[in-house]
């Protein structure tokens, strides 16, 4: 699906009924824009999803080659994503926080879709409450330990980039649990103009798989 760019049109000041007409017209093409690309975006966690739940059921090519299908499809959609915001700060505020986590999933540092879909949509409230639900789990032995601590570095992950304060602990956590691949994931996305970097980081792990 080809995504069109929205142009934007913002009132000034001095602005008469019809620019600002215009203007809340422009807003409400933005809102329908990002609703558009989240529901986008949640069919393909969905996908990714879907394919781990019946991971035990198909033959290890079937998976591979399912998964490199999808995270192909997210590669085509963080390129169209790049050039919707390309030149358009509005947008860049708006689904910076979805390129971020588009970009995650596709370098295979974030393997957890819901993870990935609340870090798009920059929700760390409900981020803190699926790791509080972990943390429980794992007291009462619902959640194997190294399930728990891949989650919680993602959550972590997905917390800082999202400008929330972890603590000392949370910190610490991250420190000593953060693979190789997060690692420079973290290097990587600190520019928002890096996607070909991720990409190139994502292409090597899938190279890396096969051998």
């Amino acid at each position: 699906m080809r995504l069109a760019e929205v142009p934007l049109l913002r009132a000034s000041a001095r602005s008469g009924p019809s620019e600002i007409k215009m203007a809340s017209r422009g807003k409400t093409e933005t809102s329908k824009l990002k609703q558009n690309l989240e529901e986008q975006l949640d069919r393909l966690m969905q996908q990714l999803q879907d394919l781990e739940e019946c991971r035990e059921e198909l033959d290890t090519d079937e998976y591979e080659e399912t998964k490199k299908e999808t995270l192909e499809q997210l590669s085509e959609f963080n390129d169209s994503l790049k050039k919707i915001m390309s030149g358009n700060m509005t947008l860049v505020d708006e689904l910076s926080g979805m390129q971020l986590a588009i970009q995650a999933a596709i370098s295979q540092a974030f393997k957890t879709p819901e993870v990935i879909r609340l870090f798009a949509k920059k929700q760390p409230g409900q981020l803190r409450t699926r790791l509080a639900e972990m943390d429980r789990d794992l007291m009462v032995g619902k959640l194997e330990r190294g399930l728990y601590t891949q989650q919680k570095v993602e959550i972590l992950t997905a917390l800082r980039k999202l400008g929330e304060k972890l603590t000392a602990d949370d910190e610490a956590f991250l420190s000593a649990n953060a693979g190789a691949i997060l690692s420079q994931f973290e290097k990587v996305s600190t520019d928002l103009g890096s996607g070909d970097k991720v990409l190139a980081l994502a292409s090597f792990e899938v190279e890396k798989t096969k051998k």
